[in-house]
């Protein structure tokens, strides 16, 4: 019993509140956007940690974060995803790939221009290191034209990265494969 009362204050702790924002979750609170933003979650500026919709629906999902919205209504998971896929019709395969990545322990933050989805740093490495990997994410049997394909493979290439194309399948799980060079 003792146990579980430890991991009830623990979680308690580490739990915030996030006020829903078009373009995310932004937290004001001092300890946690200190608490998050060393594990890699948000951009931090400010004196406000604002959060990626698919980030808040990570934290949302774990218990460590409450979300409101601008009238202190408490906002659930459903309606967070509604919001994000106001502005990303791509919002639950980014939300699966980047929950399945940070559960295998991954340091995971928002990709930069060519349809890259995500940068993801090695083990141990945020904070120290760059990304070692970009990711593009996509669902099964959504066409894929290869030339935007081609032209992601350049910059990362450019950029000494690695490209991950991370695929959706039809039972929701995520396929990862390795994009060194297509050949036509």
């Amino acid at each position: 019993m003792s146990d579980n009362k430890a991991n009830t204050t623990r979680a308690s702790v580490l739990k915030t509140i996030g006020v829903i924002m078009e373009s995310g979750v932004r937290i004001a609170e001092k300890s946690s956007i200190d608490q998050l933003s060393q594990r890699g979650y948000g951009m931090a500026e400010n004196d406000v940690l604002t959060l990626a919709f698919y980030e808040a629906l990570y934290l949302l999902d774990k218990g460590l974060l409450e979300v409101e919205d601008e009238n202190t209504k408490e906002v659930d998971f459903q309606g967070l995803l509604q919001c994000y896929e106001k502005t990303n019709e791509n919002a639950w395969v980014n939300y699966l790939v980047y929950r399945d990545l940070r559960s295998r322990g991954y340091v995971v933050r928002e990709g930069f221009g060519a349809g890259i989805d995500f940068r993801i740093y090695e083990r141990g490495a945020y904070g120290k290191d760059t990304a070692s990997y970009l990711v593009l994410g996509t669902q099964e049997g959504k066409p894929l034209p290869v030339n935007d394909l081609a032209a992601t493979l350049r910059q990362c290439q450019s950029q000494k990265k690695e490209l991950i194309l991370a695929v959706m399948n039809r039972r929701g799980e995520i396929v990862y494969y390795s994009v060194s060079s297509l050949q036509f």
